[in-house]
């Protein structure tokens, strides 16, 4: 059964708050990130039998933004299973409050965004990060989807996207809208697709119609290729692809 509990939208803890939270984001990723990479992978990988596709469509360097789907609280995990590179992460600022793990998420690489409410910090956190050339992952739903299915698009990554010029990835997670069934032992496979990089060009103070149009664009290219391991299966998508058949993302895959 899907995730329905109620959850809280809107964070009224006032902004100046989170300005402890973005000025270390700023500052780069610490100790823990590579700690809990190494924590999590094994059952990532065994459990989970999380596999990645197209990872050459992910540069190697430079300003880029990752767009996933979301379903599961593992899903920066998954993306970051495979790729050499740390990825920052805008999550909820409802995450940040207990002191351990708020901790954890302010040197691994995480800073709040205040859902609900028009976050300039968090915007501005997520400018400096691409200027230093990172690799940032906003999630193009804007949030996590609880009804199994895959949601509709948040204007934030069409604005980031414009507002910077640098390259997005879509990425489509399958297989994590189930991981919470670990608790009844029940382990999905997650398979992790790259698809090919976006580019747009820099537009300032976009529209939020034209931020939707461009969030939209990036999600069907996510939607189609979950479309494809939905319906077709991991292993049909990577016959497929090393066949040279047509495929959503056009990438070739990476099986290990």
């Amino acid at each position: 059964m899907p995730d329905t509990k109620p959850q809280v939208y809107k964070d009224d803890r006032p902004a100046e708050y989170f300005d402890q939270f973005h000025e270390r984001a700023r500052k780069g990723v610490g100790w823990i990130y590579p700690l809990v990479r190494a924590i999590v992978s094994p059952p990532a990988l065994l459990a989970y039998r999380t596999r990645a596709i197209g990872l050459e469509n992910v540069p190697k360097s430079g300003p880029l933004l990752l767009a996933p789907n979301h379903f599961s609280q593992m899903d920066h995990f998954f993306t970051g299973l495979y790729l050499r590179r740390q990825i920052r992460f805008m999550a909820k600022s409802q995450l940040f409050g207990p002191p351990i793990l708020t901790y954890v998420y302010t040197h691994g690489g995480v800073f709040p965004v205040r859902r609900g409410h028009q976050d300039e910090e968090a915007f501005k956190t997520a400018f400096t990060i691409l200027e230093q050339g990172g690799m940032l992952l906003v999630y193009a739903e804007g949030g996590r989807s609880r009804t199994g299915e895959l949601g509709e698009v948040r204007p934030g990554i069409g604005r980031i996207a414009l507002e910077s010029g640098v390259p997005v990835v879509p990425v489509a997670i399958h297989g994590s809208a189930k991981v919470r069934r670990w608790k009844r032992l029940r382990f999905p496979k997650v398979t992790v697709q790259y698809g090919e990089p976006l580019s747009f060009p820099v537009e300032e103070a976009p529209s939020r119609e034209r931020q939707l149009e461009v969030a939209a664009e990036v999600f069907d290219r996510v939607r189609a290729m979950y479309t494809a391991l939905e319906e077709q299966g991991r292993r049909n998508v990577i016959r497929s692809l090393r066949e040279g058949l047509s495929t959503p993302d056009g990438g070739t895959e990476h099986y290990s």
